[in-house]
């Protein structure tokens, strides 16, 4: 355990970034899951929709650092991959 106060600081602000890291990626999967059951349904309209929510949303923690950059680039590759199969 920490000894010096700055350090207990640092062990508070971990474990908060941690917790929102786990939310985002929780919400990424989320979406990405949805998304996939549209794509058996063969709804494009709707997938494309929440295709552009999924893509700021990878977007996002990819610049906060949450995930990697070129993560967030091969999931939104591979998925919009799949949405253009439908056509």
């Amino acid at each position: 355990m920490p000894i010096k106060k700055s350090a207990w600081k640092e062990l508070r602000k971990s474990k908060s970034r941690h917790q929102r890291n786990i939310s985002v990626k929780s919400e990424i999967k989320t979406f990405t899951r949805k998304l996939e059951n549209l794509l058996t349904a063969a709804k494009k309209s709707e997938a494309l929709e929440i295709y552009k929510t999924l893509v700021s949303k990878l977007d996002k923690a990819a610049s906060n650092k949450t995930i990697h950059k070129n993560t967030a680039s091969r999931n939104k590759s591979r998925l919009m991959k799949k949405i253009s199969k439908l056509a």
